[in-house]
């Protein structure tokens, strides 16, 4: 796939899946989706945020998800990840609540809240399972008993596909082949198969033909790669100093205890790795 753009960017994949043109990409998509976790099958749906061309790469202010709704008023949000693994799960329940709570509005009753499902597509491993396609529910540990059906998550982990099986049925995986980026010669196939996937197929090769589609794909690139980049070195300076300050915590005891039995200030210093002036603090 060398000269098509990368689907799994967001912003190909919010044109791709995402625009009103091709919303019934999207029913199809769902609909496998929801077909794996046993629920019946969407007849339509309603985009809340519909890609537009103010959709810039750069702003923070666009969204790259995908908003919907079902004819029921249930909430979809289809998020995908290219590189950002930290905390995936702690953000997913905080958008997911996010969500479900500002369905209400002042003066209805809890029992206007519909359900809010979330899909993340990761081009990662995150769940210690050799499964694709993991859903989410609340149930009770011991009987499975459904607390409630409101809360839904799946998580589809591209880096779980084989890209060699191309499957000889209908279903789920291939389009997350598509979206991993299967070889087009195996395109023919997975064609075959989900037949809604030719659309998918036919606006990625327009996308990868339109000389400001690319220029906007390469400004978004490299913006997640970016952020990805400094959130990944945040996060090991926040490891590091959080061991630096776990020593440090280990050392000041140490002193603390060495004191009690009244011994040397300098004794303690050398056993600590403290200096003999924060010993001395220590006995205030």
């Amino acid at each position: 796939m060398s000269d098509l753009l990368d689907p799994r960017n967001d912003f190909v994949f919010k044109r791709i899946f995402g625009s009103e043109e091709n919303k019934d990409v999207l029913l199809v998509f769902l609909n496998r989706t929801f077909a794996e976790s046993g629920e019946q099958p969407l007849t339509e749906i309603v985009l809340l945020n519909p890609y537009t061309d103010k959709d810039a790469p750069l702003d923070k202010q666009s969204i790259f998800d995908i908003w919907a709704k079902t004819a029921e008023g249930k909430l979809i949000n289809i998020e995908m990840q290219l590189f950002n693994k930290y905390d995936i799960e702690k953000r997913t329940l905080y958008y997911w609540s996010k969500r479900y709570s500002s369905q209400l509005q002042e003066g209805q009753t809890y029992k206007e809240l519909k359900k809010c499902v979330t899909i993340n597509i990761l081009n990662y491993s995150f769940i210690a399972n050799e499964r694709y396609h993991n859903v989410f529910h609340l149930r009770e540990d011991h009987t499975g008993l459904e607390l409630s059906d409101d809360l839904e998550v799946h998580f589809m982990e591209l880096s779980k596909l084989d890209e060699q099986s191309v499957p000889m049925e209908g279903g789920l995986i291939n389009w997350l082949l598509f979206l991993k980026g299967a070889d087009k010669s195996n395109w023919e196939v997975l064609q075959m198969n989900e037949p809604t996937l030719k659309k998918a197929m036919d606006t990625l090769e327009f996308l990868s033909q339109d000389r400001e589609a690319r220029r906007l794909y390469e400004e978004r690139q490299k913006y997640l790669h970016d952020e990805a980049s400094m959130i990944e070195w945040a996060t090991e300076k926040g490891i590091e100093k959080g061991l630096v300050e776990g020593e440090k915590r280990k050392a000041i005891e140490i002193a603390k205890n060495m004191l009690s039995f009244g011994i040397e200030v300098s004794v303690i210093a050398k056993t600590s790795g403290l200096s003999e002036a924060e010993v001395e603090a220590l006995k205030d």
